[in-house]
Order: structure tokens, then C-alpha cells, then sequence
């Protein structure tokens, strides 16, 4: 982490406008500014003197990096008011300008010159540690642990950095598990900060463990609460937070949703190389922290009581928000496939998602790739990369009516990708890990078994909507009615529901959750962003 663009140095101009609203404190040779697991006090500006970033260990501390004059502390922590991964302590004694997180977040969101130079290293810094895994968080856990690859894809989709320890190959995993008196069936294990041990700990627990979720007022009446932190909810979130409105978003595991864990979007305007969907989602993520919406993740949504205003989601840990406006973006999630052993081998051997996580497990060796639609294309094109051979099965004849052409070409130029339509899986086998798979032709009704490891499935999708009945109207499929689709004769309002209001007044509905919505990454964000102007106007009524 030594670029100019991670670690800059202010102009004149910056410190000046910095200077007006900080304060100066001198520093001593060895005082700790900051400590590993704390929040941070104030953003710090280095006048004179010098700052070492470093990672504390058992063997001692592991530099980072060195903060010179006119260059500055932080990362994206630091806005979103989590804990610090890292130590910073004086090298050289010195002069710092120490400027307050309230003003902090003043600057990036008034003005758009420091903002740019600002957000760009803090982002950066953050992937630099991510790509180091200097955190403050150990996983010990195995290749074959399905609990393992659930943690290692929420604390990845979670930007969270962290260094992983596999009991099956690294030589020293022993002298770990015995000074923490842990063995090898307690699998997987979290350490927090080298003090807290959590054994297959639940997603809540590691967020509540690692601090991700800014401490909040369940009593505060919020102007809208948006559930879903995928594309659509945090377009909602950005454009609701940056006009002013109080917001509060809930996610049950990520941000990004199902598009975060795409390898390559090609078709989102304004990205003629693609991007992938984790890139797209951490962005928007620290796009609406910026702005100051409130974002929390692996707290889930139970249920939505509409019988009077303010609104009250109720959380399934019980406790309950209450707000004048919801915007429901809980979006949908892949179908499992009609056979029950594939089940069983959830996270070892069979995957929802193909990203470069499941894609190292399975790294030379053949996949199958269940599904005909874009987001199994797109992991076909990705595995491919990687892996000996992809084999895409579908029941249908082929991929012309369901894939986007693009994808569809990518694929016939890939010699190590065949498409084997007609195909339907009826079983599974193995021990602890997937080994066989059992397919029918639909067509013939003839069975064979293939020797595979590693299957991605992507076939279709479900509304996440079992959280709302009882208070909105959905279709016979279960996605939400909107607008004109909703039954006038029990709207309470003399005027019409707008276009992406649900039954109930003043909720309402974005992306792939609602009903005739479009299933594109563009069109979800389009959602999300209208939707905060129909909030506005039901704030006003």
C-alpha cells in the first residue's frame, strides 16, 4: 500500500481549507493515535512528524505504511464509524491537525475536490488490507467445511479484511489451536482481535463481534426504512441520504444482493469493460455511508405491520424499527434444484454463487454449471478461467432464449464450455463432498452419472417475500404488486398508487422483488432512485 493514489499528500490549498476547521495537537515518538478495534477519534493530518500504520501480531507489529507530512490517516472505517483494523503510532514526533468525524464527513459530502482524493484512498486503503488480510480477524477453518466457505464469503462480500488459516495445510494451525485450547473439530473459528473465539459462529455474530453495524435507536421514527441492500436499495439509499432524508437500510447478509456476487457485468451503462458485481456494490455501499445513510447488515427482516403509520419492521432477533416510509428491495434468491441430494452438499461441492472464492476450490478440476439464464452464463465465462472444463445443463434446447446474446457468443468461443441442453439433475452423491451427479436426458429418459466435484446452480429465482404477508399484495408467483397492477377496491386513498407503491400507502417496491420488474442491474437502480422521489412526496401528504 505505497501509491500516491493510497497514500496522497494534500496541496497547500487542501491543508488550508482543513486547517480552518481542525485543531493542532503535538504528538510523542511511541504514542499510540489510534488502536486496532477502536474508533477512531478524528481524522488526522500529518503537519510535521510521522505516522506508522501497522498490523499488531503475536511476533509484533507489521508495517504498513509511513504517513509524512501533509498526508493523512483512515480508511473506509473511519467513514462509516466501525472500528480501526490497524495501529497508528507516532515514528517521528510531530504536529497533527485533528479534525472531527462529523466534520470529516461534512468535507466528502461539500466539497467534491478533497472528497475525490479522500474516498479514492480510503477505498484503496481498504483493499490493499483486504488484499494482504491485515485485519483485525483470524479464520481458522478447512476447504472442505461448508460452514467455513458461508464465513469466508460474508466477511469477502463484507469488505472485511481478515487472514485465513486452513487446518488441512498450514503446518503451524496447531500451535494456534492450542494456545486458543481449540482442536480441530471446533471448525470453523472466528478470533477476533486475538481476544474474542467464536466457534461456527452465525453472521450476526461475526458482524457483532468485528463491529460492522453502526450502533442505532430502535425508538427513532426514520423517514424510510429500505429492507434489501442490492442494487436497488442502496440506489435508494444514496439518493435518499444525499437529499437530506434519515435512512436506514437492513441486509440480511451483504451488500450487493444477488448481483454482488457477479463476476462480470458487460452491460451496465457506462462500464464498456464490465464490472463485477462485488466492485459495483462496495462502491454504492460507500456512496450512500457518505452521504450518511445507515447500513446494517446480517439483521433480517420478519415481518412488515401495516395497520398504522409509522410503519414497523420487526427484525427476527425481535426487536422492531419503526418508519413514515419502507422501500422493500429484498429481491429474490436461486431455486434449488428439484433434486433433495444436492442439499446436502450445500458449500461443499455445490454453489449459489461463482465467485473467486469458489472458483479456487475448484481450480482445475471440471464444473457443471446448472441453469440457462444470464447469471449462469456469466459463471460459465468466469469457472472457465480456471477450471479444466464447464459443462452448462439445461432443460430447455439450448441458451438463444434466455441469454443475452453477447454472452450466448462467449460462450461458443470458449473451447472448454459445452452446452448440454435437455438435461435435468435427479441426484447427487459422495461422503463429505459432492462426487457424483445424477442426470436424466429429458428426451431419451435415459439416466447417467458424472464424476463432478463442483456444481453451480443457477436456476431461476424466488421472491424473498414470505416477510410481507399479511400486509402487501403480491402476485400468484409472490413478487409485490405496484401501481396499476394493485386492486383499487381496497386502496384507502382517493388518489391512484404510483407506480412503484404497493397496496399499502406510502411502501414501496424496487427491483427483482416487485412484479413485472425488469431483471437488470440498470433497471434496479432506476428503481431505486425513483422510488426516493414517490418517498417525498408521501413524506409531504
Amino acid at each position: 500500500m505505497t501509491t500516491d493514489r493510497t497514500f496522497p499528500r494534500l496541496s497547500a490549498a487542501q491543508l488550508e481549507r482543513l486547517a480552518g476547521i481542525g485543531q493542532r495537537r503535538t504528538c510523542a515518538e511511541g504514542e499510540i493515535v489510534v488502536d486496532q478495534g477502536e474508533v477512531a477519534p478524528g481524522f488526522f493530518v500529518v503537519v510535521s512528524g510521522a505516522l506508522a500504520i501497522v498490523q499488531p501480531t503475536e511476533r509484533g507489529e507489521q508495517p504498513l505504511g509511513m504517513l509524512r507530512e501533509g498526508q493523512f490517516t483512515g480508511e473506509v472505517s473511519l467513514i462509516t464509524g466501525r472500528s480501526t483494523l490497524v495501529r497508528i503510532r507516532v515514528a517521528k514526533p510531530g504536529e497533527l491537525l485533528v479534525i472531527t468525524p462529523e466534520a470529516l464527513r461534512k468535507i466528502v459530502q461539500l466539497d467534491p475536490d478533497l472528497s475525490e482524493v479522500l474516498m479514492r484512498a480510503f477505498i484503496l486503503r481498504r483493499v490493499g488490507l483486504i488484499a494482504a488480510g491485515a485485519g483485525d480477524a483470524v479464520l481458522v477453518g478447512s476447504t472442505h467445511s461448508a460452514a467455513t466457505l458461508r464465513i469466508r464469503e460474508f466477511l469477502g462480500r463484507n469488505a472485511q479484511p481478515y487472514a485465513y488459516v486452513d487446518v488441512d495445510q498450514d503446518p503451524d494451525v496447531q500451535a494456534l489451536l492450542d494456545r486458543f485450547h481449540l482442536s480441530v473439530g471446533d471448525v470453523p473459528i472466528l478470533i477476533c482481535r486475538s481476544q474474542r473465539v467464536l466457534k461456527n459462529p452465525s453472521n450476526l455474530e461475526i458482524a457483532q463481534c468485528l463491529g460492522l453495524n453502526p450502533a442505532f435507536d430502535p425508538a427513532l421514527v426514520r423517514d424510510v426504512v429500505i429492507v434489501g441492500a442490492g442494487p436497488a436499495g442502496l440506489a435508494a439509499a444514496v439518493y435518499g441520504a444525499s437529499e437530506g432524508l434519515d435512512v436506514l437500510v437492513l441486509e440480511i447478509s451483504a451488500p450487493g444482493g444477488q448481483a454482488g456476487a457477479s463476476t462480470r457485468i458487460e452491460n451496465y451503462l457506462g462500464f464498456p469493460t464490465g464490472i463485477s458485481g462485488h466492485e459495483l456494490a462496495g462502491r454504492a455501499y460507500a456512496q450512500a455511508e457518505k452521504f450518511g445513510a445507515e447500513i446494517v447488515v446480517a439483521r433480517a427482516a420478519a415481518a412488515l405491520r401495516c395497520e398504522r403509520r409509522p410503519y414497523a419492521v420487526e427484525l427476527s432477533d425481535g426487536a422492531t424499527l419503526h418508519a413514515r416510509t419502507v422501500v422493500i428491495a429484498t429481491g429474490v434468491q436461486y431455486r434449488k434444484p428439484d433434486s433433495p441430494a444436492l442439499a446436502r452438499f450445500e458449500g461443499a461441492g455445490v454453489y449459489y454463487a461463482a465467485t473467486a472464492m469458489e472458483a479456487e476450490l475448484c481450480r482445475g478440476e471440471d464444473a457443471v454449471v446448472i441453469g440457462g439464464g444470464n447469471s449462469a452464463g456469466q459463471a460459465a465465462v468466469f469457472l472457465a478461467q480456471r477450471v479444466r472444463s464447464v459443462r452448462i445443463l439445461v432443460r430447455g434446447r439450448g441458451l438463444a432464449d434466455t441469454m443475452s446474446r453477447y454472452l450466448v457468443s462467449r460462450l461458443e468461443q470458449t473451447a472448454n464450455v459445452s452446452v448440454q441442453p435437455f438435461q435435468q439433475v435427479v441426484g447427487a452423491g459422495g461422503g463429505d463432498h459432492l462426487e457424483t451427479l445424477e442426470v436424466r436426458d429429458l428426451r431419451a429418459g435415459e439416466r447417467r452419472s458424472l464424476a463432478i466435484r463442483h456444481v453451480f446452480v443457477m436456476t431461476g429465482a424466488d421472491p424473498n417475500t414470505a416477510w410481507l404477508q399479511g400486509c402487501v399484495a403480491l402476485d400468484e408467483k409472490g413478487f409485490v404488486k405496484t401501481g396499476e397492477a394493485v386492486d383499487r377496491s381496497s386502496w384507502p386513498l382517493p388518489r391512484a398508487p404510483w407506480i412503484l407503491e404497493t397496496s399499502a400507502p406510502g411502501v414501496f417496491a424496487v427491483g427483482d422483488v416487485r412484479s413485472g420488474s425488469m431483471k437488470r442491474v440498470a433497471a434496479a437502480v432506476g428503481e431505486g432512485s425513483t422510488a426516493i422521489q414517490l418517498v417525498h412526496r408521501a413524506l409531504a401528504e
